[in-house]
């Protein structure tokens, strides 16, 4: 007789063993893939964050090894330097050098990638600009990106620094912190309140100052306060100054005097621009004077002066072939070699100048382009097509009536 035995489907074997394992390594291997992503292949696309540089705008400036009262030097950094910013914290900023120091440095010692970049846009902007005159430093002083004392500043000039002068702005001076400001006075004709009222006082001046974009010898440019720096001239010229500030000195010619005192006997010809000493002018000079060279008394005499105008730079030099700017005639007796010239602007009557509120740059109204040529020891001026001698000019001071003081004279 065949015997039947029932089988207890759980304690069966399973039809395929391996299919809860491999369900399981599966799983595992998905829970672990995030993790080995970024441990190998997926962390070339990972982006850093970029690299955070300033700049030293000071002399001088010693990196620490911490921010403490008793800390130890690690670096010194000059003035332009590039820093890495590593990390932030009381005001300071710890970075790196580009040798690899690492440091703490105050911040309000820096300048940001920004403003650096902004100092790099001026320079480019500028770059082709013709040169109105020559300055040397004074004293220490900074470079800022505008004009005006709480602008940026980045690069830092030192005491006989040589300096390019390529535009001129004036600005108010910035009050001093906690300084207070009077009210402004009552109308001309107040009505019955305002008559009761006290009086206030009346506003101080404007305090004005004078701004120059220069270039420096490395080729930076920017915004420099006029009163620290000098315009380039020579001193047998600047004792005739009268009381008058040199704002630009160019050489036309040279004479050769072997009595001159000078050991250089080719002694040079001048021609030079005189501004007031006053900040805040609308215009650049108002009186211009040429210098020759007496070879019998071996001195300087002035061979031109046109004062009482408002000039504006630069001087522009050259020369012309006297067949050029002569009749035959003259041209002949001047031996038909080159001649100096020299060219200014000045404003036309009745024309007006706006400075810009913002940049603190004049912007001129109609000038008179007026041309000269130095013949020998005289100067005569060259009068270009449409010009008389007789053309309206303006004036910072009232022109005196000519006719009147010759009356005086005679009386």
């Amino acid at each position: 007789m065949r015997i039947q035995r029932s089988v207890n489907i759980s304690e069966a074997a399973p039809v395929f063993p391996s299919y809860r394992s491999a369900l399981r390594r599966t799983l595992l291997l998905l829970a672990l893939l995030p993790a080995l992503c970024g441990l190998t292949a997926c962390s070339r696309f990972r982006h850093k964050p970029a690299a955070n540089f300033v700049y030293v705008n000071v002399k001088q400036a010693h990196l620490n090894d911490r921010i403490a009262a008793v800390s130890t030097r690690t670096a010194t950094v000059t003035n332009g330097q590039r820093l890495q910013v590593l990390q932030r914290g009381r005001n300071y900023l710890q970075v790196k050098t580009d040798q690899g120091a690492i440091g703490w440095i105050r911040e309000k010692d820096t300048a940001t990638a920004v403003i650096a970049a902004a100092f790099d846009s001026l320079t480019q902007a500028h770059a082709a600009d013709p040169v109105i005159a020559t300055a040397v430093v004074l004293d220490e002083v900074s470079m800022h990106i505008t004009a005006g004392r709480e602008t940026q500043k980045l690069y830092l000039l030192e005491e006989g620094d040589k300096l390019k002068l390529l535009e001129r702005a004036t600005l108010p001076k910035v009050a001093l912190p906690g300084a207070v400001t009077p009210k402004p006075p009552a109308a001309s004709e107040p009505d019955a309140a305002s008559a009761a009222a006290p009086p206030t006082p009346d506003l101080p001046p404007v305090v004005m100052e004078d701004w120059w974009l220069v270039r420096d010898a490395q080729g930076h440019t920017g915004w420099v306060l006029s009163h620290m720096m000098d315009v380039d001239s020579p001193d047998a010229i600047t004792q005739y100054a009268e009381n008058m500030r040199v704002v630009s000195a160019a050489v036309l010619t040279t004479v050769y005097d072997p009595g001159a005192d000078s050991a250089d006997k080719n002694v040079p010809v001048y021609v030079v621009a005189y501004a007031p000493y006053k900040a805040g002018l609308p215009y650049d000079f108002d009186q211009v004077r040429v210098f020759t060279w007496n070879k019998a008394k071996h001195r300087y005499e002035t061979a031109y002066r046109e004062s009482n105008v408002e000039g504006f730079l630069p001087l522009v030099t050259g020369s012309a072939m006297a067949t050029d700017i002569a009749g035959t005639k003259l041209a002949a007796s001047l031996g038909n070699g080159p001649l100096p010239t020299f060219t200014y602007k000045i404003l036309a009557g009745g024309s007006s100048i706006n400075i810009d509120p913002v940049t603190g740059i004049p912007q001129p109204g109609q000038l008179i382009e007026k041309d000269f040529r130095l013949e020998g020891t005289y100067v005569r001026r060259v009068l270009l097509p449409g010009q008389t001698n007789t053309m309206p000019q303006a004036h910072p001071e009232p022109d005196p009536d000519k006719k009147k003081s010759a009356a005086k004279k005679r009386r």
